[in-house]
């Protein structure tokens, strides 16, 4: 077996196995992702949308990044925007560490493949109720460069989550 083979049946089986963990999960209420085809482009806006009838609880979002060892760079910029029923809008520019300095990929997951679920937002309380939608895209330039990346590769799904807090 080739080991460009055997990688991606290492990758099939962890992308099974994120699955299985959450396909059984109760504290979920919004759970999706977006395919980059394996690499992720800067005009490729990912967009959520999900229905939120609850103004009283608190509840955690989080931004899920499926990436590999293509990933070039120790660091992930987002700008993320939060839009209500009413039209209100949130925009955050946002860092997350990706990588160690040494190169070596946090998240969780097998081999070369990780899965990274980020805090976009802690024990947040929706004012509205009604659609909320999140729009993400990335930030991503070289150290010294003004242009942002076009492409950003190593990354093959972007997604977002809403949880309950029990």
């Amino acid at each position: 077996m080739t080991t460009q083979i055997l990688n991606k049946l290492v990758t099939v089986v962890a992308i099974s196995v994120v699955f299985a963990f959450t396909s059984c999960d109760n504290n979920q209420q919004f759970d999706k992702y977006e395919s980059t085809n394996g690499a992720w482009k800067k005009s490729d806006v990912k967009k959520f949308i999900f229905e939120q009838n609850d103004t009283i609880n608190p509840y955690n979002l989080f931004i899920n990044i499926r990436n590999n060892s293509d990933y070039p760079y120790n660091n992930l910029f987002l700008i993320v925007k939060m839009s209500d029923s009413k039209g209100k809008a949130i925009i955050d520019t946002l860092e997350y560490q990706m990588a160690l300095p040494d190169g070596t990929l946090l998240g969780d997951g097998f081999t070369d493949f990780k899965v990274s679920k980020l805090f976009y937002r802690e024990k947040f309380k929706f004012e509205n109720t009604g659609n909320y939608s999140i729009e993400i895209e990335h930030a991503i330039r070289e150290n010294g460069k003004i242009k942002g990346d076009s492409l950003l590769p190593g990354i093959s799904d972007v997604g977002f989550r809403v949880e309950n807090i029990n």
